[in-house]
């Protein structure tokens, strides 16, 4: 017979725990648990032990179990082993006299209050840790997050990160207090800059609250509604912001980042009325600069994805910009027609630099520069093996960018991933 039952319990207490549970509870000879969980059951003749320090709580549990005493009885909230005191139990206990009985985990509630399925949602406790895997998790676009929260990284905290890391998705911005209470609360707040923190700083959340972030879904990462974009004067010419971009639904962080493309930009050395070649255009983003920088000359932005060519000409037409030409198609066969370039920039390469490297050495005009983007040292070593061959001339720039985000109170540096720019021209 099991020694030591551990009951995951609700906001609603006792009413919440089936017929059997709840005997189980009331035929306890010793009853651990938070205040709050112990006041669930006044009337319970067990013995309380309040759930303060956790090693003299399994202590004690040890010695009852060693004089072979049961009726052992461990309140917890939620499911026990879903980011809860269970883990430890398993750990400290014999596994044999442990039985788990599970109550809606606080997640669980979440996501069916704002009814959107979650068997592929992200699931990250800031509960007494940092925010750094919540930080990677937004950082890779993931389309359901719940964040367990604790009395620094509130709602609050997690909305001044997500608004620093300046991501080229947007998300919806949900938090839901007291789950299963009776003073259940679930509300969406608008993920709009200033506005958001706007709206988080005027409540008052409960310290039991979950926050969920969706990311909708489609061709856009981000609706019409969601990603307005500023007025064009009030832009920046050089440095985009990231956010202003549409971008993938799928990889929404495939994207030459601000930092990095001020830096490729310097590199490419342009001037107007050129031709300008961008392989691997993405998003357009790179192009759109160029377009945006120099309205004399003309930018053939190549893609091999057809969800690619549609954004680069979506986020043409928001920057209202008309000398990107929109290819679609794989390079190097797409080069091939198009008109001698005065600078190339090779952001991706599908597998074909060499190729593609060959056929941009026959077209680039004699006093052309090409520019690449390189995340892998085995593309590096592949176009530097090219560059001696060809004897061309060339400079690389290690490139290791860190932005400031807050933590709590304070701000550390969250890297962005390193990235290899070489800068090349013939010899002569």
């Amino acid at each position: 017979m099991t020694l030591v039952h551990v009951v995951g319990i609700g906001l609603d207490g006792a009413d919440g725990l089936s017929h059997a549970v709840r005997e189980i509870v009331e035929q306890a000879t010793l009853l651990i648990g938070s205040d709050r969980h112990l006041s669930y059951f006044p009337d319970c003749p067990a013995q309380c032990l309040i759930l303060g320090d956790l090693a003299k709580a399994v202590e004690e549990i040890r010695d009852r179990l060693s004089a072979g005493s049961g009726g052992i009885v461990v309140l917890v909230s939620g499911d026990p082993l879903f980011f809860g005191l269970g883990r430890l139990l398993v750990a400290q206990l014999p596994s044999a006299e442990l039985t788990f009985h599970p109550h809606l985990s606080s997640v669980q509630l979440a996501f069916n209050r704002i009814k959107v399925p979650w068997q592929d949602a992200r699931v990250i406790s800031a509960h007494g840790r940092s925010l750094d895997e919540l930080t990677q998790t937004l950082q890779q676009g993931i389309e359901k997050i719940a964040v367990l929260t604790d009395t620094q990284n509130t709602p609050e905290a997690i909305a001044r990160l997500l608004l620093a890391l300046d991501l080229p998705s947007t998300y919806q911005f949900w938090v839901c207090e007291n789950l299963g209470g009776a003073d259940e609360r679930v509300r969406s707040f608008p993920c709009v800059g200033k506005q958001l923190m706007a709206s988080l700083q005027e409540q008052d959340f409960a310290s039991l609250n979950v926050v969920v972030l969706l990311r909708p879904s489609g061709s856009e990462s981000r609706s019409k509604e969601t990603a307005s974009l500023p007025d064009i004067d009030a832009l920046p010419m050089l440095g985009v912001p990231d956010r202003s971009f549409l971008s993938f639904s799928d990889r929404p962080g495939l994207m030459t980042k601000r930092e990095v493309r001020i830096l490729v930009l310097g590199e490419l050395a342009l001037q107007p009325g050129q031709i300008i070649w961008d392989i691997g255009a993405g998003t357009g983003s790179v192009s759109i600069e160029i377009a945006r920088l120099f309205p004399s000359s003309r930018v053939y932005a190549i893609e091999k994805t057809a969800a690619g060519t549609m954004l680069i000409q979506q986020n043409c037409d928001r920057f209202q910009v008309e000398n990107v030409i929109s290819i679609h198609g794989s390079a190097p066969e797409a080069l091939c027609n198009l008109p001698a370039p005065n600078r190339i920039f090779i952001g991706g390469s599908g597998g074909n630099l060499t190729e593609i490297l060959n056929i941009c050495n026959s077209h680039l005009t004699a006093s052309g520069r090409l520019v690449l983007a390189l995340a892998t040292l085995e593309h590096l070593n592949e176009a530097l093996g090219w560059l001696s061959r060809q004897q061309w001339d060339y400079q690389v720039l290690q490139v290791q960018l860190s932005r400031s985000v807050p933590v709590g109170s304070l701000t550390r540096f969250s890297p962005l991933n390193p990235v290899t720019i070489l800068a090349a021209n013939r010899s002569f």
